[in-house]
């Protein structure tokens, strides 16, 4: 896997290289981070020329046919981004950028560069190192009001006997505690449910953490044991929601947190 990955490395690499049209190409991703694992794909960021941007978005699927054999495509169609599944088990998460589309951020820290001709994005690098993840007062409200929402409708659908909805808002809980320990260590999370890297050697959750995550896997309709994993998610969302309360300064008022617990446990 490693080799057949480099080889696409270096078909990428001749055929962009050129393009006078690119201004910069580059990779994030856990090659970016140098933790990559025999099952790490490509994470590819390409910049073009404003006045191009469009034609690339629109060939995006035919370009990734120049650097090998491709199975079948993940994507929408007006999306700036294409995932290409080759058959050597490897896949590309091309996204396209115009220069403008790419501002200093705490996404931004660790980036591979393989042509960045009139420095671009290593600027761009270098002035994210000293940005920090935190989340602002709007976020922090949005984040514990989908953990309200996604509690309440556990046990809205434990009551229908719809089961399956209940295992996913469960682990919707599981993922919304994740975001919130990420913040709490200063790590940028992952967008919502993608558990890339959140589990397994690469993880940057503690022994601890890890095993609370297993502690709250679901796969028996049994409503007492859903009660009890939701009671233990409960917990944890509100020690991690008091700590990222007191970095914001937001105050916590007791009494209506638990009126909304309340209202399910």
């Amino acid at each position: 896997m490693p080799i057949e990955r480099q080889k696409l490395r270096e078909a990428i690499y001749k055929d962009l290289v050129h393009d006078t049209d690119i201004l910069a190409f580059f990779y994030g991703g856990s090659l970016a981070k140098g933790n990559e694992d025999l099952y790490s794909d490509l994470d590819l960021r390409i910049v073009v020329e404003d006045s191009a941007y469009e034609t690339y978005r629109l060939n995006k699927k035919e370009r990734a046919t120049k650097w090998g054999d491709v199975l079948y495509y993940e994507d929408f169609p007006r999306a700036p981004y294409s995932i290409a599944h080759f058959s050597s088990f490897i896949k590309v998460d091309t996204f396209y950028y115009r220069q403008s589309d790419l501002q200093p951020s705490p996404y931004l820290k660790h980036l591979l560069i393989e042509h960045d001709p009139n420095g671009i994005i290593s600027q761009i690098r270098d002035k994210s190192q000293s940005i920090d993840y935190l989340f602002s007062e709007k976020e922090f409200e949005v984040w514990r009001g989908k953990f309200f929402a996604y509690l309440h409708e556990v046990y809205r659908r434990v009551q229908r006997g719809e089961y399956n909805y209940a295992f996913q808002m469960v682990n919707s809980l599981s993922y919304s505690i994740v975001i919130g320990w990420y913040v709490e260590m200063g790590e940028v999370p992952n967008s919502f449910g993608d558990w890339s890297k959140v589990e397994g050697r690469r993880s940057p959750l503690s022994e601890k953490q890890m095993n609370q995550l297993v502690s709250w896997d679901v796969g028996m309709r049994d409503e007492q044991k859903l009660v009890h994993v939701f009671r233990s998610q409960v917990e944890e969302f509100t020690r991690v929601h008091r700590v990222l309360a007191e970095r914001l300064r937001v105050p916590v008022n007791q009494a209506w947190l638990n009126e909304i617990i309340d209202m399910v446990l």
